[in-house]
């Protein structure tokens, strides 16, 4: 993915002060927020700040610790990964959310783009359908102080009706179509994020709620793993 975007040094300087990137890593933090978010083109600051803060390093086994901070997807087990940085910023910008917002993510995995969700202030909602995975997550989310999440070990397709409407509800795998669960689930003016197509032929969508209208905007190419479970039954 990385080879996608510019590399150019950003024109105007990071708005993030040194508060931002203290702690373990913090160089390798900054690094990642300036050359690879805010030189491509990131300029929600609430964004850039969650990506500076959450500490990617806790996310994945530390024997990748060294790659933490790298332009690019890493493993985490099961057959899943941890996306590339730019990615996870990109979508969370995309799904705007706000202060208090409500958010369904699908599939939680080791919980990174959670965290950077909670640190953008909303109360999210996860679903992970390996149950490893989302016990890995919930505690990790934890030990690092988040409070305002649940992860549920289920298949995403359906969503979770049960808190719906949501403000927003963002995908980490990828459906071959977008789920009709889904986009009932959203909220008005709600977004849909999300990845969608087969394995070879993958675009990422924003997919907005206005009144009984969908409005769907392609934004750019993408490589996910396959979402898992209900959506490989065939229709």
């Amino acid at each position: 993915m990385s080879g996608w975007f510019s590399e150019k040094p950003p024109r105007e300087p990071l708005p993030l002060g040194d508060e931002y990137f203290q702690g373990e890593l913090g160089d390798e933090r900054r690094r990642m927020v300036e050359q690879q978010l805010w030189a491509r083109g990131i300029r929600d600051q609430r964004v850039l700040a969650a990506m500076a803060r959450v500490p990617r390093h806790e996310f994945i086994d530390p024997s990748l610790a060294a790659r933490a901070y790298d332009d690019g997807p890493l493993m985490i087990g099961h057959g899943q990964t941890i996306s590339q940085p730019f990615i996870v910023a990109r979508m969370t910008e995309l799904a705007r959310p706000g202060p208090l917002a409500r958010v369904l993510e699908i599939g939680v995995g080791c919980g990174y783009q959670t965290a950077v969700l909670l640190e953008a202030g909303a109360h999210v909602v996860g679903l992970e359908i390996v149950p490893e995975l989302a016990g890995q997550a919930r505690a990790t989310l934890a030990r690092l102080g988040h409070s305002r999440f649940e992860i549920h070990v289920a298949d995403g397709w359906e969503g979770w009706r049960e808190q719906a409407p949501y403000d927003a509800i963002l995908l980490a795998a990828a459906p071959p179509v977008a789920p009709a669960p889904l986009l009932e689930q959203l909220a008005q003016d709600g977004r849909l994020v999300a990845p969608i197509g087969p394995a070879d032929d993958q675009r990422l969508y924003r997919i907005t709620r206005r009144g009984e209208t969908l409005e769907r905007e392609e934004i750019f190419a993408v490589r996910f793993v396959p979402m898992t479970g209900r959506a490989q039954e065939p229709e």
